[in-house]
């Protein structure tokens, strides 16, 4: 059943894919597309004519590029349970501690994995004194095979928007860094890096930089122990 229903999705997106395509390119010319290189492999661009593509070349790229690769083994090492420790960073001010746990499975046949993570921290009340705050967010990471990047979402229960971010990985030194844009709020438009560091199977570190008049400040630091 799922996989005729996968079949099935596929062949109308396909078909619709394909009928847009037709339209267009039966209203107006074509422009020339500029070469480009990459630096990582590619799926090959479907064979053309002047008319149109070939529909068949094209759904066999589509197939292709929803492949799994060792970009996604690479978050597959990083599934589990965790428990973390955090640092927050503010300049002049000694750094604050907080605590919690993670969850990290794949869904959609790992394609994609969801982070639940909890904590408590301390936070300041109405009255400005610090309380303390159960915190809550979720992830979702992927690698792109279009775009040839990592992709993320980040969501919690301190805002109402979603992050999404973009990176790389480098093998040599086992990193992730993922750029992003917050907007805590309006107008207020930050840069961030992220930098996810691998030490081994059992431990790796989260680093956060934002962007503040042209330098990247750290403003909060993960480390993550793997539950046993």
């Amino acid at each position: 059943m799922a996989m005729n229903t996968r079949i099935f999705l596929s062949l109308i997106a396909f078909v619709a894919i394909t009928s847009v395509i037709s339209i267009a390119f039966a209203q107006s010319p074509q422009p020339s597309v500029p070469s480009t290189t990459t630096t990582t492999p590619a799926v090959s661009a479907p064979a053309t004519t002047a008319a149109s593509p070939d529909p068949a070349e094209m759904m066999k790229q589509m197939m292709e590029l929803s492949k799994l690769n060792e970009n996604h083994k690479l978050l597959a090492d990083l599934a589990g349970t965790w428990s973390y420790t955090v640092k927050m960073m503010a300049p002049g001010e000694a750094p604050s501690t907080s605590t919690g746990s993670c969850t990290r499975k794949p869904i959609m046949n790992g394609r994609f994995y969801v982070a639940d993570f909890s904590g408590s921290m301390k936070m300041p009340g109405g009255d400005g004194k610090m309380k303390d705050f159960a915190f809550k967010g979720t992830s979702i990471e992927g690698y792109d095979n279009v775009k040839q990047k990592f992709v993320s979402s980040w969501a919690d229960n301190m805002g109402t928007g979603i992050m999404m971010s973009e990176g790389t990985y480098d093998p040599a030194t086992k990193t992730f860094t993922y750029n992003g844009e917050v907007e805590p709020v309006p107008g207020m438009k930050t840069p961030v890096r992220e930098v996810i560091k691998v030490t081994d199977k059992n431990h790796h570190t989260f680093e956060w930089y934002e962007n503040r008049g042209g330098q990247d400040v750290k403003t909060l630091e993960i480390n993550y122990t793997r539950k046993k």
